[in-house]
């Protein structure tokens, strides 16, 4: 079964600002501290573009495991896809969309994954996946904008 999690973050920054954050491996290391999430191979440090891919090693409900996610579709300002190529996860693709409005960029996320595990995967899905991997995304883009907001963006993309 499919789930599919999307949200809108507003964020009062220049839409390449947003974007390159967005792709930032160095941002998103400082984003997942709380799981250690660490880039081990294939693209482990800036700005990923089309055809790269990153091996994440990263503590998940006391597991530690590994993700490869490749950018398949990329266009600069506007969107980029991630879909994962090998992982935990059935499947994973994760849609980015970038709109300029003013001084305001609209952050969209459309992410979409299933599960392994016949039923009880799904259950675990419903009780607890679902939740969690939404409050990652949350805290993602809110660091992403925090980080936008400020001068601090210049750390990642400098």
């Amino acid at each position: 079964m499919l789930t599919r999690i999307d949200l809108k973050t507003i964020i009062k920054a220049p839409i390449e600002i947003c974007f390159d954050l967005s792709r930032s491996i160095d941002l998103h290391q400082h984003s997942t501290q709380q799981t250690q999430e660490k880039a081990i191979a294939g693209r482990t440090t800036g700005l990923i573009g089309l055809n790269e891919f990153v091996t994440w090693r990263a503590t998940h409900f006391l597991i530690t495991q590994k993700l490869t996610s490749k950018i398949t579709v990329f266009n600069r300002p506007y969107s980029f896809t991630d879909v994962m190529i090998e992982g935990a996860f059935k499947s994973i693709h994760h849609d980015h969309v970038f709109e300029s409005s003013g001084d305001r960029t609209l952050m969209t996320d459309h992410f979409s994954y299933e599960v392994p595990g016949g039923v009880i995967g799904s259950l675990f899905n419903t009780i607890i996946l679902k939740h969690y991997m939404k409050r990652l995304l949350v805290k993602r883009n809110e660091v992403i904008k925090t980080t936008a907001e400020s001068n601090e963006w210049k750390r990642f993309l400098a």
